[in-house]
């Protein structure tokens, strides 16, 4: 057994409100937002409803299928093609969670390389844990929706059953889920 979260749509949307209410009220002004996929894209087209900037993507991973995690990410797509949008621009990295940081420190060591002007970072939920990297001097701009738990998410967006998933949000959404039967209704 497992504890799992699963938040709403709906809950997730308040989430993002809360962070770009904190960016808006900070002096971060960015030029473009730079989603990390799979996670980060649906935070970052909800945040783009409040901001109206400019969406480009990125896509790493650290997993393979039936392989553990590995520790350092890999580049499925790049910003090749858009390097324009990213040299010399204030940049808004976001992703859906920050649990041990590697995804988030590889894309900003990577973006750095592009020679922004600035990078700021968002996240939707920072799981409270040590975290394997710290974020560089040059990152002076890191905005949280919500501090969560150290426990696993299942993000609605994952859910091979979209209305099982909401109903359990709906109750809470705090499970207490066998790994088999997580592994059935979710792609994690």
């Amino acid at each position: 057994m497992s504890t799992r979260l699963r938040f709403s749509y709906a809950d997730l949307h308040q989430t993002i409100a809360h962070g770009v209410r904190q960016i808006i009220a900070s002096d971060f002004q960015f030029d473009v937002i730079l989603a990390i996929g799979g996670g980060g894209f649906i935070p970052a087209r909800i945040l783009r409803t409040y901001v109206e900037k400019p969406l480009i993507a990125i896509s790493l991973a650290r997993y393979h299928p039936d392989e553990p995690p590995s520790d350092i990410p890999f580049k499925l797509q790049w910003v090749e093609g858009v390097n324009n949008m990213i040299t010399g621009k204030r940049v808004l990295l976001v992703d859906e969670v920050d649990d041990e940081r590697t995804t988030l420190a590889f894309a900003i060591g990577e973006l750095l390389a592009e020679n922004p002007a600035e990078i700021g970072v968002f996240v939707m939920h920072n799981k409270l844990k040590p975290k394997k990297a710290v974020f560089p001097q040059t990152v002076k701009h890191v905005f949280v929706g919500k501090d969560i738990e150290d426990v696993w998410v299942d993000y609605p967006w994952d859910a091979r059953d979209i209305v099982q998933h909401e109903r359990d949000a709906a109750k809470g959404g705090v499970l207490e889920v066998d790994e088999a039967e997580a592994k059935a209704a979710y792609r994690n």
